[in-house]
């Protein structure tokens, strides 16, 4: 990996207090302008008809209603039966005075919301949020995959490669919480690998205010105050203020922080001692991050507790004698109750009776053999709505990955754990584990219907993976073989690019004659 920018030095011939300092060679105002570049195309390809179809879609139904009612009210209530079709012809009166039963956390909703409160009840107003999140997706990942590859080249390569991904584009244009959510947990990881860089530079530092090689067998400095820990702690609160399943995620890279803290202070000549950092660091890591994330998921539910029309929001004034209610007052109490019921929403016999024809079993979720429709209008004659035949037509929203993108990034996950494992190279971890911790937890659920749309927390991790694999193949600057290289890396971005170009009707819900939709649905498993 060291090659990607041209470092010939390899780690053996460098001092420890060198190795500490190992970090991005680029200048910080030109990665960030190479950020935003990417990110202000990804947005500007989302944005355009955003407001197409001009009706709520899939379970924009629920969502953009509840956005619409915390805008209100601080908290979700229901609406009439008939209300979609009134809120499409501008009638908000739908909305009424009964406490609606949600099965997530706010913050997604909030942000589908500011959209509202900016540009109305409206189509554009409800998909906005989607839209800027989408576009900050984009730019986390180019953030994340430059800061683990140390190479400019490969997070600018991730970010292209994601901003032309289906996928990613279609929930970018959708009133559904799993953009956030997504958002949220990659920008996390990215300030937990700042967190890593940040500890080993003031290691570093003190080794050389001792004016000696190593620390010497001593622990060396605490650090106290870190600031991109506290930082991913607030992200990771959102992100399980959206999805109470980035709890996962906060798990698996809480725990591997303190690994890396560890493997810090042994490289730094700690000895033994830099496994008591366990404790030391540990304690601190999970203030830091858990303390800050519980503080931000509890602080979502501000409009809840501060109000009294919410689902169950009497529960604590009716039960005055629970043990809930004497140890953290009725307001508290309530809500706990309230998440012991949305929980037995999520793991009772209601939800593991359902069924759904776009049910996608997570075992073929990284070949993407069942994506998802959003909205769909068939049959639509000769003539009509922009069809021009030779057969009937159809306007289907599909939330589809790229296909080439999606199982090249497959084999890349493969060859990440190769890497990570086999040759202990910390940087694969990081994709390699994201995409885990995002994707195993789900074969818990796989006995109740479950959707390909939710791979959208994965793909981002798939897609560094694939990026960092894809410089593998480039190889380090003046290598042998490099031309070679950079041929293989152009011409499968190329391709990616003209294959979203391609299934590109099939994202915005263009209207297609029935054949043309068909030839698109390359497996069978597609229809």
């Amino acid at each position: 990996m060291h090659g990607y920018h041209g470092r010939v030095n390899t780690p053996a011939a460098l001092s420890t207090v060198e190795r500490l300092r190992d970090g991005m060679p680029e200048p910080p105002l030109l990665t960030w302008a190479v950020t935003l570049g990417i990110g202000l195309l990804a947005f500007l390809l989302r944005l355009i008809g955003v407001a197409d179809p001009p009706r709520l879609i899939f379970d924009e139904t629920y969502y953009a209603k509840d956005a619409w009612s915390l805008l209100q009210s601080g908290y979700e209530r229901t609406w009439a039966s008939d209300a979609n079709a009134m809120i499409i012809a501008g009638d908000l009166s739908g909305l009424t005075d009964e406490a609606s039963f949600i099965v997530h956390p706010p913050v997604g909703k909030w942000l589908i919301a500011a959209g509202q409160a900016v540009f109305g009840m409206t189509p554009f107003g409800w998909r906005i949020a989607a839209v800027v999140f989408g576009a900050l997706l984009v730019v986390a990942t180019v953030r994340l995959a430059h800061r683990v590859s140390r190479s400019l080249l490969i997070g600018a390569l991730a970010g292209v490669l994601l901003t032309f991904d289906g996928l990613a584009f279609a929930m970018s244009r959708v009133a559904l919480l799993d953009i956030f959510q997504a958002t949220f947990l990659v920008a996390a990881v990215a300030a937990l690998v700042a967190d890593r860089d940040h500890h080993r530079h003031k290691l570093a530092d003190a080794i050389e205010a001792s004016g000696r090689l190593t620390l010497g067998g001593a622990f060396g400095p605490l650090l106290w105050w870190r600031p991109w820990r506290w930082t991913a702690g607030v992200l990771f609160g959102l992100a399980i203020a959206t999805k109470w399943n980035s709890l996962f995620v906060l798990a698996v890279f809480g725990l591997l922080s303190v690994w890396w803290d560890i493997g810090a202070r042994r490289l730094a000549g700690a000895g033994f001692l830099a496994w008591t950092a366990v404790l030391k660091e540990g304690v601190l890591a999970f203030v830091s991050t858990v303390g800050a994330a519980f503080v931000v998921y509890v602080a979502s539910w501000t409009g809840w507790l501060t109000t009294s029309g919410g689902w169950g929001r009497d529960w604590g004034a009716q039960h005055p004698d629970h043990p809930w209610v004497g140890a953290f007052g009725e307001a508290f109490a309530s809500l706990l109750n309230y998440h012991r019921e949305i929980f037995g929403f999520h793991t009772g016999d209601y939800i593991r009776e359902q069924t759904h024809s776009y049910d996608a079993h997570p075992a073929g979720w990284l070949l993407m053999l069942r994506p998802i429709s959003f909205d769909a209008v068939n049959d639509i004659p000769v003539g009509t709505s922009d069809c021009l035949g030779p057969d009937n037509c159809v306007a289907v929203v599909t939330a589809m990955g790229t296909p080439l993108l999606w199982w090249l990034a497959a084999a890349a996950l493969v060859v990440a754990l190769i890497w990570w494992l086999a040759a202990r190279d910390w940087r694969f971890a990081v994709p390699a584990l994201g995409a885990l911790a995002t994707y195993l937890p789900w074969f818990a659920s796989a006995d109740r219907p479950v959707f390909f749309f939710y791979t959208i927390t994965i793909v981002p991790f798939t897609v560094i993976a694939l990026a960092m694999a894809l410089g593998l193949v480039l190889g380090p600057a003046g290598a042998p073989g490099r031309r070679t290289g950079a041929i293989i890396v152009g011409v499968a971005t190329g391709l990616v690019i003209v294959n979203f170009a391609y299934l590109y009707p099939l994202l915005v819900g263009q209207t297609l004659p029935y054949s043309d939709w068909l030839s698109r649905m390359w497996l069978r498993s597609w229809i």
